[in-house]
């Protein structure tokens, strides 16, 4: 055999990894369906007044599904950081799926708000889990580009999100596109059967013997992980290395980044099809809005994975995030079909990467055995934003004034960047050890 030819141990890794990642990928992409499939069948049920619904109430049911996914993503870090990755993926699956049964029986706004609640829980704890599930096994140097790669799920949800709402919703009515957020529930048991435990959790938590089975199995290198102490008083260990010296203002920069990001993300996933109805488009046009958008999302979590890896994921996030103002401002102006188009999907290439990569640097500079908490948290503080983007679109179109949506929405994307632009600097300004460890750039 050459000196070049690939080790078996490595073709191993390297099998493991994609089979971690191709079910993480199924998993988020039934989390992208379940997500966008309110915003897809939001002007069909405020046309038809189905449940008695208006606007400022539409507002605020997409804000129920987001403050579930705010309290989900708070607890899902350390929750997964305590019980396992594996576990943690189950039940976030059958959480979302069995609330959107919920929300297709439901008689009533109350309940329909109960199931976009319980939903959220489910779908704010999946995404931090199934990122930290890629980057335990994501090739060295390649954290952020296995990451977007994984957001592209999310959006082909939305696509296909969509694609059922135009399909589905005619012909039998908007409770049948919320049965078929259901169908995620069979996938439940393959996840069961073939999904390996993360190894860094497993030696995290003193199961070192089944972590070294585990790696025997796949000719997988043991990661170097510090253990938590068996008599359970560390912990919060993994939420305090948070705050510790320093790192508390790198922390709260994150979060803030994260706040206007996912205000960007859930405002805009919520309210597009609504709000360009608003500026004159037809109901069909307005579906074909969220496909480029989210058309934009695969193509933009590709492009800005490969970037973020080679210049630093703070760095350029912070130029996705003006971009993402740029195009959404752009959005508020009435054009031609055609150029409208190009400037959805430029919307979609930018704003959804720009926040994918704040948790790919969260993710790649965290130590393994409190990754998940690092991730969970800031994606959780960021749900805050998430709750309030919904909202505040529904309180805009219900005083009239629709045609503000995009200019806040614009506004926010400036708030992130600079936030996640002094991080960068920041960051860059420490050249920490830790920041050059893992074979990323220091920009990092």
């Amino acid at each position: 055999m050459s000196s070049s030819a690939t080790p078996p141990t490595a073709r191993r890794g390297t099998a493991m990894a994609r089979l971690v990642f191709a079910l993480c990928w199924l998993a988020v992409l039934f989390d992208g369906l379940d997500m966008f499939i309110y915003g897809s069948v939001l002007p069909h049920m405020l046309e038809t007044k189905a449940l008695g619904l208006d606007p400022d109430q539409a507002g605020d049911l997409g804000s129920y599904a987001t403050f579930g996914m705010l309290i989900g993503a708070l607890t899902a870090g350390t929750v997964c950081d305590r019980i396992g990755r594996k576990k943690m993926m189950i039940g976030c699956v059958t959480v979302f799926s069995l609330a959107s049964g919920l929300c297709a029986l439901a008689p009533n706004v109350a309940t329909f708000g109960l199931g976009r609640t319980l939903a959220g829980l489910g779908l704010g704890g999946l995404l931090p889990t199934a990122i930290t599930m890629v980057s335990d096994y994501a090739p060295r140097g390649r954290g952020a580009l296995v990451v977007g790669g994984l957001m592209t799920a999310h959006h082909a949800g939305g696509i296909l999100s969509a694609y059922v709402a135009t399909w589905v919703v005619e012909p039998l009515g908007w409770r049948a596109a919320f049965w078929f957020c259901v169908i995620p529930l069979l996938f439940v048991p393959v996840i069961a059967k073939v999904m390996p435990e993360s190894l860094s959790f497993l030696i995290a938590r003193g199961r070192t013997e089944e972590a070294r089975r585990l790696s025997t199995t796949y000719d997988v290198e043991l990661p170097a992980v510090k253990a938590r102490r068996p008599d359970g008083t560390g912990r919060w260990d993994a939420l305090t290395d948070l705050f510790r010296a320093n790192q508390w203002i790198q922390t709260l920069l994150y979060w803030l980044a994260s706040f206007g990001g996912l205000l960007l993300v859930y405002g805009v996933a919520t309210w597009l099809p609504t709000l360009m109805r608003a500026e004159g488009y037809d109901l069909g046009s307005s579906l074909q809005f969220v496909v480029v958008f989210n058309l934009g999302g695969i193509l933009g979590m590709l492009v800005a994975g490969r970037a973020a890896d080679r210049f630093g994921a703070p760095r350029i996030s912070a130029v996705w995030f003006l971009l993402t103002a740029v195009s959404v401002y752009l959005l508020s102006i009435h054009m031609a079909l055609a150029l409208t188009f190009v400037v959805v999907f430029l919307a979609g290439v930018f704003l959804n990467s720009a926040q994918v990569m704040i948790y790919a640097t969260v993710s790649i500079r965290s130590d393994p055995e409190s990754r998940a908490t690092a991730v969970g948290w800031t994606s959780g503080m960021g749900r805050f934003g998430a709750v309030f983007g919904p909202w505040l679109g529904g309180q805009l179109l219900a005083s009239g004034n629709g045609d503000w949506g995009f200019t806040a929405f614009a506004l926010t994307g400036l708030f992130s960047m600079v936030f996640i632009g002094i991080a960068s600097v920041r960051k860059a300004q420490q050249a920490s050890p830790r920041s050059t460890g893992l074979s990323v750039p220091a920009a990092h």
